[in-house]
């Protein structure tokens, strides 16, 4: 259930659709007897629109969530597993084209390669099955593979993780996977924004993983976006994970509201 509505009501409230579901309520009310309701909606939905698209409010967003765990302090340390979480890969094109399609976030999967290469006896973990409310075929797991195997790493370091869904599983099923001994460093290679959720996640499951944040979004929070497009993409990329962070604070799958560093 919770999967199912993230993918429905959770994609509804991203700035952009509900925005444009309000102009589009605003423009069928001007037909009506409630005409000035309607004017009043599609006024507040162009307004709102023009800030998340050119203001910084989506630097601000997301910058917080990038600036919560600093970069990985390599001098304590060979790691004993590295894991990467899906998300870079794009399953659905890839069947399509039959070849690895990387859309977005391609940072995990180079990061975590060069990782592997940096440390030979380190077990290397890909977590990503379809995030899909219609479940397919397609699987980014299922493509992983080829992309380590042309970055250079191989196949037979790989432990591939197909079934998970979403961050949660990610979580739950590379811990069964792997069955982390006490006492062993595993690094969590996942995008800077989307660390703090991912951490609590991990934490939760009982997983202790140390943050090695990659693929950065935001350099100076205070800048307004040149294109309205890449405002509203960080807007949305930005609420999309506070409201994940909320929705699972409040389901009591990640015990803090803001995950951040913490003792080992």
């Amino acid at each position: 259930m919770f999967f199912v509505l993230s993918k429905t009501v959770g994609i509804m409230l991203l700035p952009i659709n509900f925005l444009i579901g309000i102009g589009v309520i605003g423009a069928v009310l001007l037909l009506t007897r409630f005409a000035r309701l309607g004017r009043r909606l599609t006024v507040a939905s162009l307004l709102l629109l023009a800030i998340c698209g050119f203001s910084p409010l989506g630097n601000v967003l997301i910058s917080t969530l990038e600036q919560r765990f600093p970069p990985w302090d390599a001098s304590r340390g060979a790691p004993d597993g590295i894991i990467v979480l899906g998300g870079s890969i794009d399953a659905d094109l890839s069947v399509e084209h039959g070849t690895p399609v990387v859309r977005s976030a391609a940072d995990r999967v180079i990061a975590a390669a060069a990782l592997a290469r940096k440390y030979p006896n380190a077990r290397l973990v890909f977590t990503g099955g379809s995030a899909n409310l219609i479940s397919n075929d397609a699987r980014e797991a299922d493509y992983a593979a080829e992309m380590f195997e042309s970055l250079g790493i191989a196949k037979s370091r790989l432990i591939i993780e197909r079934r998970s869904r979403n961050t949660v599983e990610n979580a739950e099923f590379s811990k069964a996977l792997v069955d982390p001994k006490p006492g062993e460093r595993w690094l969590l290679v996942t995008s800077a924004y989307h660390m703090p959720r991912s951490i609590g996640l991990f934490r939760k499951a009982g997983f202790n993983v140390e943050a090695y944040p990659v693929d950065w979004r935001v350099g100076n929070v205070t800048s307004f976006a040149t294109l309205a497009i890449e405002g509203l993409s960080r807007t949305d990329l930005g609420t999309r994970e506070w409201i994940g962070l909320l929705a699972y604070h409040l389901a009591g799958k990640i015990d803090d509201l803001l995950p951040g560093p913490g003792p080992r």
